[in-house]
């Protein structure tokens, strides 16, 4: 099969002129990939080849997106003052209370220098074009229809497409010669039906004279619009592409279909259940030999090149290394379906990730989520994912978690610990596992080691009633674990996630183990509600330390009780 042209690729998808500059820990401001017309403080927390991963500071890690060096979402410190943007500050910051120069200097970091930006001159209109103009756009979301938007704001030759009346979530970026993008009365003239704002029940009372009329506003000129020549990309040509599952990875890709603005790529080496659309002007995608010419990993297809390279941990998904995991770049690699990104209960996640600004979570049973147009089928896992909230939704209720997803609940539980601080963090972190594995336990993905924790020789001397707990072999117990005993249960619940991080350093050969617990804040309360079923199949340990663990958890409650 062909390599696709390079010819076919536009600057911003072809090789580069000159080395990636970043450096970890440079600060920097950008869009932010969810809220498109967002200007974020980010910093560079992860450089790969010509690539890097941005973090939005003041926010988890989960958060993290990848760039291209030479993208035009990202810009030097203080772009926005010169340019006339609002910079969002870091969380925590009031509005007005931020500024660079004592940032900087608080956080010790350096600011990327200007000339590893690609473009950060002040902004040139495309002729034409003017902010609060309008026009009808395709909703990417939903390609199929075109809707009444308007140009929101213009940074040099791009336009921020807003549609009236939506939420922001459905805003986007693009050039001026755009083929999402047509004039005013492009619908009626081609006798394709426009979705005109949700406050107009039936799309046939819509007018655009009178629309314009009652908004003030202008359409945007027919001369202003220049369509670019469609893509000459065809089915069977090879290229690279990110992994949108899993954005640290580039892997080897064929394209299986096309359509005029757009591409379906399969993942050589996959089933096709992974395959996916992705604009054919997207940063994301490479000609071939990208990765080998800025010296980022290609990801072979399964059977292709050294299997002793493999730097994952045998995770059971086929064709899956083990590299990357479900719940963000904390996490390098993982060996369980439960935080693989392509395992079948992970495989949509995308449509439940929480919003990083309202801190609440798009519950799809539950009527939460922005009302789709008019219209517009239920998206498919290779077309795009479910659409974004409309408006804030009110708190989720216990009977509504109980008709939706535990994953929904126990992300939404872990967000409510960082807004109450009155309220440990350790144990809404618990709460989360606990439903995790409510939510995991039907497809049971380690049954053989959960079956051999509950079968273990210290498992025997438990009976149902709390008080004789490990009573039988108590003094084997003391002696394979001396550190537990100086301890009592009521001097655990004081521990912070740190000291029980500490505590768990010192059990033998456990000492790898210490900074998970760390990680996910596990402070003493939560740690003694601990079960095996969350050490093993949740916190993801190896059999051998979750033993030791959670004995001492058994030891501890005992103690307490004696």
């Amino acid at each position: 099969m062909p390599a696709a042209p390079l010819k076919l690729f536009k600057e911003h998808q072809s090789f580069p002129q000159s080395r990636n500059g970043f450096k970890v820990g440079y600060k920097l401001e950008g869009i932010d990939p969810e809220h498109p017309s967002l200007y974020c403080v980010l910093t560079s927390v992860e450089v790969q080849g010509y690539r890097l991963r941005l973090h939005f500071d003041g926010y988890p890690d989960c958060y993290d997106f990848w760039v291209n060096a030479d993208s035009v979402d990202i810009h030097p410190v203080g772009w926005c003052e010169k340019t006339g943007h609002r910079l969002t500050p870091p969380k925590g910051y009031k509005d007005g209370e931020f500024s660079w120069p004592s940032y900087l200097k608080q956080c010790k970091s350096q600011a990327a220098p200007k000339t590893l930006f690609k473009s950060y001159n002040t902004p040139v209109t495309p002729s034409g074009f003017r902010v609060g103009m309008k026009l009808e756009a395709v909703d990417r979301k939903n390609p199929s229809l075109l809707c009444v938007a308007t140009i929101s704001d213009i940074v040099e030759n791009r336009l921020l497409i807003h549609f009236d009346n939506w939420d922001h979530s459905y805003d986007y970026w693009c050039d001026a010669s755009s083929p999402y993008i047509r004039p005013v009365g492009h619908c009626k003239e081609l006798g394709i039906p426009l979705t005109p704002p949700p406050e107009y029940k039936d799309p046939k009372s819509f007018s655009w004279d009178a629309y314009l009329e009652k908004t003030g506003a202008l359409a945007a000129p027919s001369r202003a619009f220049k369509l670019r020549p469609a893509h000459g990309f065809q089915p069977q040509m090879k290229l690279e592409a990110v992994d949108k599952r899993n954005p640290m990875l580039i892997r080897v890709c064929t394209i299986v279909q096309r359509e005029e603005n757009r591409l379906k790529l399969h993942f050589d080496g996959w089933s096709s259940l992974y395959d996916y659309w992705i604009d054919a002007d997207s940063p994301d995608i490479h000609p071939v030999g990208w990765c080998a010419k800025t010296s980022h990993p290609l990801q072979l297809p399964t059977g292709v090149g050294d299997a002793a390279a493999i730097p994952g941990q045998g995770c059971p998904i086929p064709g899956c290394k083990g590299i990357g995991h479900v719940r963000g770049p904390r996490y390098g690699t993982h060996y369980t379906a439960v935080g693989c990104p392509y395992s079948e209960v992970n495989l949509n996640r995308e449509s439940f990730l929480q919003d990083r600004l309202s801190g609440e979570r798009p519950l799809p049973a539950y009527s939460t989520l922005k009302p789709r147009r008019p219209g517009t089928p239920n998206p498919t896992p290779d077309l795009q994912a479910d659409s974004p909230q409309s408006r804030k939704s009110p708190t989720p209720t216990e009977e509504q978690f109980g008709k939706g997803s535990m994953w929904e609940m126990a992300e939404w539980l872990e967000d409510e610990a960082e807004m109450k601080p009155q309220i440990k963090k350790g144990t809404h972190t618990y709460i989360r596992l606990q439903l995790i594995k409510q939510d995991t336990d039907g497809t049971d993905c380690e049954l053989s080691l959960e079956q051999a924790l509950h079968e273990s020789v210290f498992m025997t001397s438990l009976s149902p009633d709390p008080g004789h707990r490990i009573h039988l072999c108590w003094e084997q117990q003391c002696h394979l674990l001396p550190e537990v005993s100086a301890y009592s249960a009521k001097t655990v619940t004081k521990w912070t996630a740190e000291e029980v991080a500490q505590f768990v350093q010192q059990l033998p050969g456990c000492t790898e183990q210490a900074s998970v617990f760390k990680e996910e804040q596990i402070d003493g309360v939560a740690f003694l509600l601990l079960t095996r079923n969350d050490l093993v199949k949740i916190l993801g340990l190896k059999l051998g330390p979750a033993l030791k663990i959670y004995n001492s958890i058994l030891m501890f409650n005992n103690l307490e009780q004696n």
